[in-house]
């Protein structure tokens, strides 16, 4: 099936056709329609087109007006005040556009797909190798996941990259230690869990920094194995497959617990564009865009600089022939445009990351690799804070481990759904908390825009009122057990019945579900769509205490009402699942 125009964009445009009949200088202007208090829709464009054709605003308005036939869509327009436009929607029309969505065979919801789709590479959820994720590494996995769905969803090809730290000078201390004790890194059973996994990596990671920090000897064997490991000594590479290989376990228990698919394939790490940094390097002094100073690969900007005013270059090459991460965050640019042939590279860094992906893409669009076809963008996130307003760490002043934090959250959410489940047996109530749990900690994170700090809140997370995830669940939740109880009454629309306020306000609302996802995947913007999706349910509540469902005055506004909830809830469910979050049918 087709996607569904919009109302919003059918009154759009009629409007904008009557606005180039009434000034034909206006032809392609923006009548600037939004909803509105006053009546369903305002649109108050024509203000600055009278402006700039030196035209009376309410005049102008009135010909508009004149221009536009009431009828199937449009119920009736009238000019307000100085020129703006409030326009009422028929109810026939709301009702046959959620009757089209509905009925839209792909499951859809008659959401377009986008008509000419590009490639977009994205880089998020990059874990450390032998490294506990934190708290901090939250943000990115979650940004990052729904933001790959939202770009699916409309469309997109999208190539998924996870740039874990796998490379660098700290693995020669690790492999030498494995050398030296060959059996740390030994399971006791077939069956490893990421935690045991974990508390491998963290024992063998701190008994080889202690040993580094107090052995001169063991230090220069350490920094020795850091040249046959860049050298590509297979015993050395082998020895670095386990640290990975351990890790690997730990990073998909994790992902797994947080409800994210994240597969082998597209884990490309530091260590994935080894053998093109020697050429990055040649390629940008060969061109100039990159030069030696000191000894070191350097590009220069006119406008970075220190604190003692000199200009701070971005090093590509150290002077004793190291690499630094800007050689392999161009090399991945280069690897991403002339083989994955992306349009668009998307990274989800933290945001004090800024300065160091500003000269690197700069560097890259000096070299030739990034252009008008092709862009890179940081979607730059803001720090997890605790309730007291400063960066998330324990007691101890420790970063807080990721884990715990999610299994926390389970447990808050397994209370909550245990306090209010009638009938759900133990398993059910821990397959819940568990969906609810996460989805409230990913929901905190999505409904904040992403470049802004959040405030790492659990009592307000499993909350079940107020903009919680909780909140929308339940709201899903009520509305299946609503359609259970229907029996055998099924959900129909009957455009011939009029409306009552909450329903109308339900109904236009849920209309908008495709625009909202376009401007959501359009500016890498889950929290417009966890906002959206707070209000529909809201605006559901308000519907469901107002409008009778199963005890309505006829049989066809019984179905009417049962087809109002079930559009409701199939744009809940499919809206959460773009940010990542479950749905369950009965809470």
């Amino acid at each position: 099936m087709a996607s569904v125009t919009s109302l919003s964009d059918s009154v759009q445009q009629q409007l904008a056709s009557a606005l180039s009949a009434s000034l034909p200088e206006a032809a392609g202007a923006d009548p600037l329609l939004r909803r509105s208090d006053r009546a369903d829709f305002q649109a108050n464009g024509i203000l600055a087109l009278a402006k700039k054709a030196k035209a009376n605003p309410r005049e102008l308005a009135t010909q508009v007006v004149s221009q536009i036939v009431a009828g199937d869509v449009i119920k009736e327009i009238e000019v307000s005040g100085p020129g703006f436009l409030n326009i009422t929607i028929t109810d026939r029309a709301i009702t046959e556009n959620l009757a089209a969505r509905y009925t839209d065979e792909t499951g859809r919801l008659g959401v377009p797909l986008a008509a000419e789709p590009g490639t977009t590479v994205i880089d998020y959820a990059q874990p450390n190798v032998a490294k506990e994720m934190h708290v901090g590494h939250l943000r990115s996995a979650v940004i990052g996941d729904s933001v790959v769905q939202l770009l699916e969803f409309t469309g997109e090809n999208v190539v998924r990259r996870h740039h874990i730290g796998d490379w660098g000078t700290q693995f020669g201390m690790l492999i030498q230690y494995l050398e030296e004790h060959p059996h740390e890194l030994d399971h006791k059973a077939a069956e490893v869990t990421g935690e045991e996994a974990m508390s491998n990596l963290d024992r063998l990671y701190k008994a080889a920094r202690k040993k580094f920090d107090s052995d001169e000897e063991f230090k220069t064997r350490a920094r020795r194995r850091v040249v046959d490991l860049q050298a590509g000594d297979p015993k050395t590479l082998a020895m670095w497959q386990k640290f990975v290989d351990e890790s690997k376990i730990y990073f998909f228990s994790v992902f797994e617990k947080l409800d994210m698919e994240i597969q082998d394939a597209d884990i490309v790490g530091e260590s994935g564009y080894n053998d093109m940094l020697a050429e990055t390097c040649r390629l940008l002094e060969e061109s100039g865009v990159a030069v030696r100073s000191e000894g070191a690969l350097c590009v220069f900007f006119d406008d970075i600089k220190g604190p003692d005013g000199n200009l701070v270059p971005l090093i590509v090459q150290k002077s004793d022939g190291g690499y630094g991460y800007a050689a392999t965050d161009l090399s991945a640019i280069r690897d991403r445009v002339f083989n994955l042939k992306a349009n668009t590279i998307l990274y989800v860094v933290d945001a004090r990351q800024a300065l160091h992906f500003r000269m690197v893409f700069e560097t890259a669009r000096r070299a030739g690799w990034l252009n008008d076809g092709v862009t890179a963008q940081q979607l730059a996130f803001g720090t997890v804070l605790g309730k007291d307003g400063k960066p998330f760490k324990t007691r101890e002043g420790e970063t807080v481990r990721l884990v715990d934090l999610l299994d926390e959250a389970i447990d808050r959410a397994s209370a909550v759904v245990r306090e209010k489940a009638q009938d759900l047996s133990e398993e059910e109530i821990a397959e819940r908390g568990a969906q609810v749990g996460i989805g409230a900690v990913k929901y905190a994170d999505l409904s904040t825009s992403a470049n802004r700090d959040y405030k790492f809140d659990l009592d307000q997370m499993v909350s079940l009122n107020g903009d919680t995830s909780v909140y929308l669940q339940y709201a899903y939740a009520r509305i299946q057990s609503i359609l259970r109880k229907a029996g055998e009454v099924r959900p129909a629309a009957h455009p011939e019945l009029a409306l009552a306020d909450a329903e109308r306000a339900l109904g236009l609302h849920a209309d908008s579900f495709a625009e909202t996802v376009a401007e959501a995947a359009k500016e890498y913007a889950p929290h417009k769509l966890a906002a959206y999706l707070y209000q529909l349910a809201s605006l559901y509540t308000t519907f469901y205490d107002k409008c009778p469902v199963l005890k309505a005055e006829t049989p066809e506004q019984v179905e009417n009402r049962l087809f109002l909830c079930d559009v409701t809830a199939r744009t809940l469910h499919q809206g959460m699942a773009l940010l990542g979050i479950r749905t369950p049918e009965k809470l």
